[in-house]
């Protein structure tokens, strides 16, 4: 194998991005130096934190860099290593994905087992991977959730949403849930919510109001906008919020709620955080949803994309809020 095919960004977006934006090149694969891993990927990750590196402007996350392969999450087979300790057909978790083969510094490359663990390798992306610790993160450690209390998620059946909604009714709470259409309504129902709402169906604080009539105690958002006003007009005092994303924002220019006075007159906690800062309770979240896995008590739900040529679809529909459920992948091999 002496090419491979990788997805570059070759202009800044403005507003929401487009085709025009990006490019598949081919480009020479590199033989491994000394502590580096030749890694064919066989899965890779799709993620709406993703739109925010095509800005050229100071983030949690650096910029992607135009004309250069673009990257994110992904577990690929080692092929040759100079890693003492990593054996060729060893499978890795890493951050350069993007792209069907990739050259990986050992350092940056965790050894998993899918066949150990009963998983297939895409759940290293999602449900035990950075959307799945999210999830744990924003529920029990940011919102500090607790039996008997209310909980509304946004974009509920999305990669963070999902988990994020369980891991709450398992701990004792009445959750509440939103998506984008009817099928993901009746997905939630499925996994357990106790109510849920079409967005696009009416109102959010309408709705919201309606399926939550004594309130909320906590809300795990991820939509920001509209989403974060009903937070705020149902929340009830000393209320809890986890600001995981905004990405009713991402794209578009939007003025905020007009209904931050709430804040004050409710006395609410209101917290954002970046999973990354989070990477210590990483043990004890695998420890416990690794459990929750083998024993069937914790769904999780993927849409999969086939080829490297379908990896800007998987995106722009992951931005737009399409009809995928769960975890975005895409399978290159």
């Amino acid at each position: 194998m002496t090419t491979s095919r990788e997805w570059q960004l070759v202009r800044r977006p403005r507003g929401w991005p487009t085709p025009d934006d990006f490019t598949l090149a081919e480009v020479e694969v590199a033989e491994p130096g000394p502590g580096q891993l030749l890694v064919r990927n066989l899965v890779m990750s799709v993620d709406p934190y993703m739109r925010g590196r095509m800005n050229d402007a100071e983030s949690y996350a650096a910029p992607y860099q135009l004309g250069q392969a673009m990257y994110g999450g992904a577990v690929g087979r080692v092929e040759q290593s100079r890693v003492d300790g990593v054996a060729e057909g060893t499978i890795v978790r890493h951050g350069l994905g993007w792209r069907e083969w990739a050259v990986v510094p050992g350092r940056q490359a965790e050894v998993v087992d899918p066949d150990a663990d009963g998983v297939p390798a895409s759940a290293y992306l999602g449900v035990l991977g950075m959307p799945g610790l999210t999830a744990w993160v924003g529920v029990f450690d940011i919102a500090e959730v607790r039996p008997g209390e209310t909980l509304f998620v946004s974009a509920a059946a999305g990669a963070v949403g999902s988990i994020a909604g369980q891991l709450a009714k398992r701990a004792g709470l009445r959750v509440v849930g939103s998506a984008g259409t009817p099928e993901k309504v009746a997905l939630l129902e499925e996994l357990g919510y106790d109510a849920a709402f079409d967005y696009h169906a009416g109102d959010v604080t309408e709705q919201l109001a309606a399926a939550a009539p004594e309130g909320i105690d906590c809300y795990f958002d991820n939509v920001g906008g509209d989403h974060l006003r009903a937070a705020l007009a149902s929340m009830n005092p000393f209320g809890r919020i986890a600001a995981c994303g905004m990405i009713a924002a991402y794209n578009e220019t939007l003025p905020g709620p007009d209904n931050l006075f709430f804040i004050v007159g409710k006395k609410l906690t209101v917290r954002g955080f970046i999973v990354s800062d989070h990477a210590h309770r990483e043990p004890v979240f695998r420890r416990h949803v690794s459990a929750l896995l083998r024993d069937g008590s914790l769904r999780f739900e993927e849409t999969h994309r086939q080829g490297i040529d379908a990896a800007l679809e998987a995106l722009l529909d992951v931005l737009h809020g399409g009809r995928h459920k769960g975890k975005m992948v895409v399978d290159l091999a």
